[in-house]
């Protein structure tokens, strides 16, 4: 327990990783070169399933080299949830296709699937799901809609490591692709990065294609070999999407600690719910009963006899030296989507209810229960 400020987040960055980062900086090779490689094979052996594991700069460049690869295009709907950060959407719109929003379910805060079904068009190709906050959305109804309707499916599981789902870990479902995310407060980290996953071999060669400038040969290989090898083709009008070496020889580390990590997500989870029980706080979702939650945030909303407002009370969080934030601010009232698509609070409901009340607490795994307790007496001290 610290008596200076809590942050919201931290990474668990150990001598494992620093040295794993150094010997990468001494080999030479600081680019995509063979620690990426590595770390695309230790993660679809992590996951199993048969996947392939294709690393890239963002969890965004995975999104979009997944849409593009499915195919997506000008004229086409995607249908996604307005409870998420912008990135699950611009994507969509990078490819000149058109997201439809829809609102999430209340005991879950994951994508209404009966709102999804109600939004299928003609137009609709394929559904991005989003995990949210590390529990896993309804996968299995998702997935038999899609077959129905003929659509592709891809999950931003940015949130989802190791979320399980039916049984099965994200990243090993019947969808189409699955995009995670590395970035410094996720639950594990690459710095900046991530990771696209599928079965699809059609898939996964078009993403290695366009993740480096559309060129039909990966550096690596070129630079590598034992004969002239200076020749390459572009094939299509790639993008700039590759994982350097330096970061992939942390994910390498940061990988095997995953579970552990997890673990203790979970019980910085348990603790908050025990202190927090009997306050005016709606504690958030855990997962379905047989499944992992990632606890990837732990998001709270005051309930209706809190007697403050959402702002006011995250001001006298801080001002306590408490770190929080909000997940998120809805697609539907962010200018650019607001306008754009004529989209209001009303259609919405749930998703606008749930932004009004919520924060997000500090959660990570180098939390101890001495910083929960401080948290939870903040709020109660924040709440009179």
């Amino acid at each position: 327990m610290t008596s200076d400020f809590l942050p919201f987040a931290l990474p668990d960055i150990g001598e494992e990783e620093i040295a794993a980062v150094v010997e990468a900086l001494r080999s030479g090779w600081v680019t995509t070169g063979p620690k990426a490689r590595q770390f695309e094979a230790d993660f679809a052996a992590f996951l199993g399933g048969g996947v392939e594991a294709i690393a890239v700069n963002s969890a965004t460049a995975g999104l979009h080299l997944g849409l593009e690869a499915l195919g997506v295009g000008p004229g086409d709907e995607v249908i996604t949830t307005t409870h998420t950060f912008t990135a699950t959407a611009e994507v969509i719109r990078y490819l000149g296709a058109d997201p439809v929003f829809v609102d999430v379910d209340a005991s879950t805060l994951c994508i209404d699937v009966a709102a999804v079904e109600s939004a299928i068009t003609p137009r609709t190709k394929a559904i991005i799901p989003v995990h949210y906050a590390g529990r896993a959305a309804d996968m299995q109804r998702l997935l038999a809609l899609a077959r129905k309707h003929g659509l592709r499916v891809m999950e931003d599981a940015a949130h989802a490591l190791p979320t399980t789902c039916g049984g099965q870990l994200v990243g090993t479902l019947a969808s189409d692709v699955t995009v995670f995310s590395f970035y410094a407060n996720k639950t594990m980290t690459t710095g900046e990065g991530g990771m696209l996953v599928t079965r699809d071999a059609g898939i996964a060669r078009r993403a290695r294609v366009m993740r480096l400038h559309g060129i039909n040969r990966d550096a690596f290989d070129r630079f590598t070999a034992k004969v002239p090898s200076w020749y390459y083709e572009i094939v299509a009008p790639g993008f700039k999407y590759n994982m350097t070496d330096i970061a992939a020889a942390m994910g390498i580390e940061q990988l095997k600690k995953v579970r552990a990590f997890a673990d203790r997500r979970t019980q910085v989870a348990a603790w908050y719910d025990e202190a927090l029980a009997g306050l005016p706080i709606v504690r958030p979702p855990h997962a379905a009963p047989g499944d992992v939650h990632s606890w990837h945030l732990y998001v709270v909303q005051l309930a209706d006899g809190a007697g403050v407002g959402r702002d006011q009370f995250i001001e006298r969080l801080f001002a306590q030296g408490i770190g929080c934030s909000v997940h998120y601010i809805p697609l539907h009232l962010q200018p650019y989507w607001r306008d754009t698509y004529g989209l209001t609070p009303e259609m919405f409901p749930v998703s606008q209810r749930i932004y009004e009340r919520t924060l997000s607490l500090p959660m990570y795994s180098r939390m101890a229960q001495g910083d929960v307790a401080r948290v939870a007496a903040a709020i109660e001290e924040a709440l009179r």
